[in-house]
């Protein structure tokens, strides 16, 4: 079941939000502890056809109750003569709230500092407490964090067991519940009124995450990385799923720590990982097979289990290339469009490198340049889209030219260079006039540009290269080609 959780503050307010969630899901969470006046829970739920769980949570719980704890008490007992079909109630409390047969009570356990330490034994504390599900809460901003709540759910237990993970990471939580068997996950009615942050709302959950599709057979296909390029891939995997009947859906994967993540993937029956772009060069220790291209590249966005281990590959120059190749064809170029070529381009990171080393491939003559090359000391640049560090050390430019003998270019003198074909693959690169930005006279109509930074919208870059008449690739079709080659890699099948 998907249970919506409202936390109203005005009882006239109170019955709107129950009405519409009661709509959209099969379970509503009304939680008393924000109402500025004791509620007639009675006449808010009387219209109410799906289940209603009652809550009033402590501020040591989640909660914002500010009274006394006496008074909470008497607030949920009061709630009591509504005959709500579940009350969420505090281990702490467990004995202190007497239901009907009709009602039955969900034993909670929060710590908002951490993950709880021994599960097990809680699930003994709840069962003696007379619980008829067992409710977990804790931080998941990592698959770290959720992994003790992951496995307390998928082992069979006399009580069975509920859990909201706090933070981006409780939706693979979320989906995970839900091929293992618990009872109800949380959803938010709408954005704006999530129960706390990262937590999806019902529309998310139901239109691009399809939940109501997994099942105890569903293989999982990890996706890391956030933002745009996770939800886009999500969303397209996931209906390509659907449309060729293929038991399999996407698992959105925040990474923590990876001296474990083999061990749970394992555990999670993982078998394949897409990565957002920026993301590849964290991930490719994990791939003890690693094609040419993710290993010189240092950049691996896919990643294949087979019988002898995991196995890395680079997908997005693949799909750059063939973009930038048919958009110079279209411009009148011949069967091998990059072949003798001169390509400049723009970064230093792994983004950049695998770039190098597909044009390199294609018979292009490759220059590197970078605007950190100017800088006088290290510096931290995070990835618009994803939120990843790119390093941007001085000299890395210089460095990665030297590993694929390429030329390299000092950033300032980049106006005099002659360019066929510009690629920026570097997230700190902006346009203006200062010492380490690219004056805009640099874009001329000779030249085909594309901009794989800004991959999922009409960059400053790329909007002003079509401005000034050159020809540009658009992003946004590279990004569909990766989704396709990946899509077929993991399920074996074309992406409709």
């Amino acid at each position: 079941m998907l249970c919506t959780s409202i936390a109203p503050e005005s009882r006239t307010l109170a019955k709107v939000d129950l009405l519409n969630a009661a709509s959209q899901s099969d379970m509503v969470e009304l939680c008393l502890d924000r109402f500025i006046k004791a509620p007639d829970v009675k006449e808010l739920i009387e219209e109410i056809d799906t289940p209603v769980l009652v809550s009033c949570r402590r501020k040591q719980d989640g909660g914002r109750w500010e009274g006394t704890e006496d008074h909470r008490l008497r607030r949920l007992r009061a709630a009591m003569g509504a005959g709500p079909s579940y009350v969420e109630i505090d281990i702490d409390n467990a004995a202190a709230i007497d239901v009907s047969k009709e009602t039955k009570r969900v034993i909670s356990f929060t710590s908002l500092d951490g993950p709880l330490d021994d599960i097990e034994a809680m699930f003994d504390r709840a069962a003696a407490a007379g619980a008829d599900v067992a409710k977990f809460t804790w931080p998941t901003p990592t698959l770290d964090d959720a992994w003790p709540m992951l496995e307390a759910i998928s082992h069979d237990h006399d009580v069975p067991a509920v859990g909201m993970g706090l933070g981006h990471g409780g939706l693979s939580f979320s989906l995970l519940g839900r091929k293992y068997g618990s009872p109800w996950i949380y959803g938010a009615l709408e954005a704006g009124m999530e129960s706390h942050e990262g937590q999806c709302t019902l529309a998310e959950l139901e239109q691009t995450h399809r939940w109501r599709e997994i099942d105890g057979e569903t293989r999982f296909v990890g996706v890391l990385g956030f933002g745009t390029s996770r939800a886009r891939t999500v969303r397209a995997f996931n209906e390509g799923f659907e449309r060729l009947q293929i038991n399999a859906r996407c698992l959105p994967l925040e990474i923590g720590q990876f001296d474990q993540l083999a061990e749970i993937l394992d555990a999670l029956q993982i078998n394949s990982i897409v990565a957002s772009r920026h993301l590849g060069e964290h991930i490719l220790p994990l791939a003890e097979h690693p094609e040419e291209s993710a290993e010189i590249g240092r950049n691996a966005d896919l990643l294949l289990k087979k019988k002898d281990g995991w196995h890395g590959y680079n997908s997005i120059w693949r799909s750059a290339i063939k973009s930038l190749e048919r958009r110079l064809h279209v411009a009148g170029a011949g069967q091998k469009p990059l072949d003798g070529r001169n390509v400049l381009v723009f970064g230093a990171g792994p983004l950049a490198a695998s770039m190098v080393y597909g044009l390199q491939k294609r018979g292009a003559w490759v220059t590197v340049t970078s605007s950190t090359d100017i800088e006088d000391e290290s510096s931290v640049v995070f990835c618009p889209e994803c939120g990843a560090s790119v390093n941007t050390t001085p000299d890395l430019a210089e460095q990665m030219a030297d590993r694929f003998d390429a030329m390299a270019a000092p950033f300032q003198n980049v106006n005099g260079l002659p360019t066929d074909v510009v690629v920026f693959a570097d997230p700190a690169l902006h346009l203006g006039y200062a010492a380490n930005e690219l004056n805009p006279a640099f874009l001329n109509s000779s030249m085909t540009v594309i901009d794989l930074a800004g991959m999922h919208q009409d960059s400053e870059l790329a909007a002003e290269a079509r401005h000034r008449g050159c020809r540009v690739v658009e992003a946004g079709d590279v990004h569909s080609d990766q989704i396709a080659t990946q899509f077929k890699s993991v399920a074996g099948k074309e992406l409709p």
